[in-house]
């Protein structure tokens, strides 16, 4: 992304800041264009941004904005304008009683040459690539093979579908990145501006540092905290690793193991509520869900996820006999809650909200300004919060909204009042708002841009039927048999994963793969997690590896070696799918006496495997030791009580062979030795 500075930096900031304050204008008022024209103000803004940000080659003209993207940049919002110019007669016409005119093709064509070279330069060429080949399907129907052969679109119908309705382009998922994700990108913004990830990371040293495998289990969990933050497993790896990766390798770890970890738990953070990765908003428009109802059923998986992680490093420091961090270099934890856990409210903030059934965008927007009250008043912020939450449960109507607004008063009060109030309140409207606003819509840039090329795809599908194809073509080929209907969407998913982002590669199999497996009796929502898992889990998956790579970088780590690791820490994600599509009591999807059935029994099985994986339980474990404890785990997969007994026969099997073993202490690794120069220290 270029780094632009002087007039050509400000204008851009300012572009970027007016699309974000627009977006949030747009959900606060009922005077705000209406959806469809919000999703041309989407596509206009990112267009723009897309060719001022981003060169044509990585690397080239960093500070510059050559002519050439200047035209793009005005061509775009030429393609975009013309929609608004021609609004009656694009929202009100019918494609067989109105054909295109030579004009409304030269559009199509352009905006669709426009939003693929966008995306090509934000998020690189996979998906382009992937949409041209649809296109192409599209156009040499009559000309293919076998399932494959239709009759194929003319150039006007697929014109038409792809760019004047609302099922291509300007699809689904392009408005999911104008109505959510751009809000909660600005919410991590101004989170990140506030000092939270370093208080995440402390929290996290305070909790967890001191114990075997401490930064280790630091890692897991600040990542998933700051998966609040940035959905990107790759930004988490970047923010988190510098530090994380150092203090592993320094406490006995080795550098790939140390990469590994960083890498899974920075992975993590796109499945953990209460804000998840941008694929999850596209999934709640999907499902015809409320986000917060989305979220509920996300949390016993994620916390599968992240416990296998947790016992997992657990069982590798004690096998190797690692030490945590010495006591005297990490923070107590009641002066990380004293100085700091006021940072810790816009999460319960907007946790809140949803729960109680709250729009995701409105909850995004309260908690932003709660984010901004807890930078000015700090750990004052708490009872001001206190007394807006008293309120708003015990209130409504307009005196709820008359109170709040004397509460928000007292608090700028309250902050005026501080040494350098007045001061801090004029950076923070000046300046903070601004900024938070800026970096919001930018980083939003390449999740529109990712939204509007697979509304490419969606949309040739849709006309083409490929589809309801492809649906009975799985189902054929995995015949009744799930399982191979499951392992096909999981090999998908995974090697879509590899070339883009979580958002599009699950679109693409919710267009897909997803139909097919719903059809052999999967819940929907069990459907969907799993094909949305396994494209969040590319990110560690070699041989394309973006999140390892990452963290390889970091800890000058063997890649091969990383990435298997990785895979091997990684592997009770690759298990926790199957467990809520054969069992979706794990997603809230049947009694309360069933969730807490395979709540039971999953956690148990998933601890096995880490078990059986590490080679650790209660002692060093044996190769069949080791076959026992995987073996368990995958019965207890199964919700079935048969498979259930069985899986926990067998653990018990492996208990009792280790326990009959005498007790073999690990020689344990010497005190670690001070920190090397510029390793940040706690």
């Amino acid at each position: 992304m270029r780094k632009l500075s002087g007039a050509r930096g400000l204008i851009v900031g300012v572009v970027a800041a007016v699309m974000a304050a627009y977006h949030v204008y747009a959900r606060l008022t009922p005077y705000a264009a209406d959806q469809q024209a919000g999703l041309y103000i989407t596509l206009g803004f990112s267009l723009v941004l897309a060719f001022f940000l981003y060169p044509s080659r990585p690397g080239a003209t960093p500070e510059h904005v050559p002519w050439t993207d200047l035209g793009l940049a005005a061509l775009s919002l030429g393609c975009v304008g013309y929609m608004f110019v021609f609004y009656d007669y694009v929202v009100n016409r019918f494609p067989t009683a109105h054909p295109l005119s030579p004009a409304d093709k030269l559009v199509a064509v352009l905006g669709i040459l426009l939003v693929l070279e966008a995306t090509r330069r934000s998020i690189g060429a996979a998906l382009p690539i992937v949409a041209i080949c649809f296109i192409a399907y599209a156009a040499l129907g009559p000309w293919l093979p076998g399932a494959l052969h239709y009759r194929g679109l003319t150039l006007e119908i697929l014109l038409d579908q792809t760019w004047f309705t609302t099922e291509g382009v300007f699809g689904v998922p392009l408005g999911v990145a104008g109505s959510y994700v751009i809000l909660f990108i600005v919410f991590g913004a101004y989170l990140e501006k506030s000092g939270a990830g370093q208080f995440f990371m402390r929290f996290a040293n305070a909790i967890a540092g001191g114990s075997r495998g401490g930064p280790g289990k630091v890692s897991v969990v600040s990542s998933s905290m700051f998966g609040t933050i940035s959905g990107s497993a790759v930004a988490n790896v970047m923010v988190d690793g510098w530090l994380t990766i150092p203090m592993m390798k320094r406490t006995g770890f080795k550098p790939e193991a140390a990469a590994a970890i960083e890498a899974v738990a920075s992975t993590g953070g796109q499945i953990v509520p209460p804000v998840m990765g941008a694929a999850a908003f596209v999934m709640a428009e999907f499902l015809g869900w409320s986000y917060g109802k989305l979220m509920i059923a996300a949390a016993i998986p994620a916390l599968f996820y992240y416990g296998a992680l947790f016992a997992a490093i657990h069982f590798n420091a004690v096998r190797s006999g690692l030490r945590g961090i010495p006591r005297e270099e990490l923070p107590r934890l009641g002066e990380v809650i004293r100085s700091e856990g006021h940072l810790i409210l816009p999460l319960l903030v907007i946790f809140g909200l949803l729960l109680e059934g709250f729009t995701a965008t409105y909850a995004a927007i309260l908690s932003s300004v709660v984010v901004l009250y807890c930078w000015l008043l700090e750990h004052r912020a708490w009872p001001v919060v206190a007394a807006g939450a008293v309120i708003w449960v015990t209130t409504d109507g307009r005196l709820a909204g008359a109170l709040l607004a004397a509460v928000a008063l007292v608090g700028l009060a309250l902050a005026a009042a501080r040494p350098g109030g007045p001061a801090r309140i004029r950076r923070l409207v000046l300046e903070e708002i601004p900024i938070g606003l800026r970096d919001g819509a930018q980083h939003t840039v390449p999740v529109a841009m990712a939204c509007a090329a697979a509304g490419v795809v969606i949309g040739i599908v849709l006309q083409t039927g490929l589809a309801l194809r492809f649906t009975s073509f799985l189902v054929d080929l995995a015949g009744q048999h799930l399982i191979l209907a499951l392992v096909i969407t999981m090999i998908a998913g995974i090697v879509l994963g590899m070339g883009m982002p979580t958002t599009p590669a699950y679109i693409m199999q919710a267009a897909l793969l997803i139909p097919a497996i719903i059809k052999l009796g999967v819940p929907p929502i069990a459907a969907h997690m799993f094909a949305f898992y396994f494209s969040c889990l590319s990110a560690v998956t070699p041989p394309v590896a973006l999140a390892v790579y990452a963290a390889a970088s970091i800890g000058r780590a063997n890649l091969w070696g990383a990435g298997v690791q990785a895979v091997k820490f990684a592997a009770a994600g690759f298990i926790v799918p199957y467990f809520f599509v054969y069992s979706p009591a794990l997603l809230f999807q049947g009694t309360w006496a069933d969730t807490v059935t395979v709540l039971v029994t999953g956690t148990i099985g998933v601890i096995s495997l880490a078990a059986g994986l590490e080679g650790q339980f209660l002692r060093p474990a044996r190769w069949f030791e080791r076959v026992l404890f995987i073996a368990a785990a995958l019965s207890l997969i199964d919700s079935s009580i048969r498979t259930d007994l069985v899986g926990l026969a067998l653990l018990l099997v492996g208990l009792g062979l280790q326990k009959m073993r005498p007790a073999v202490i690990a020689p344990g690794l010497p005190v670690p030795a001070p920190a090397e120069p510029g390793t940040p220290r706690l």
